[in-house]
């Protein structure tokens, strides 16, 4: 299992300490340090069945510059909104976890973490 987190992400740390209270395995992955691809996000966001404009935090400074609130949130677009968050990672919500089995989960609740365990 991987989860992407960001260390001063209050719920990443609370995603953190519900897997290691249940003696999860898992690989932590600093995704502001090493940022996802444009495929790796594509990947994620197929596994969550969920479009770009979903996993991106609007109220970030960095999205009020781009101007995404006015961006289009059509299939046309995506590519557009995937490419922007592989360039600006910190425009993830997170956490998000991976499980093993190619399942994955934006961790936001104790109840979306504990999903992802066996």
């Amino acid at each position: 299992m991987e989860i992407w987190i960001n260390p001063a992400c209050s719920k990443c740390q609370s995603a953190l300490s519900l897997l290691d209270g249940e003696e999860a395995q898992y690989v932590v992955r600093y995704y502001l340090e090493e940022p996802p691809t444009v495929e790796e996000i594509d990947a994620v966001l197929q596994r969550l069945a969920l479009e770009p404009w979903d996993l991106t935090r609007i109220g970030e400074p960095a999205a009020a510059e781009l101007g995404l609130a006015e961006w289009p949130r059509e299939a046309g677009d995506r590519t557009r909104w995937i490419e922007t968050l592989a360039a600006h990672p910190s425009l993830i919500q997170r956490p998000i976890i991976t499980a093993d089995d190619g399942t994955a989960v934006l961790g936001r609740s104790p109840e979306s973490v504990r999903s992802v365990l066996p």
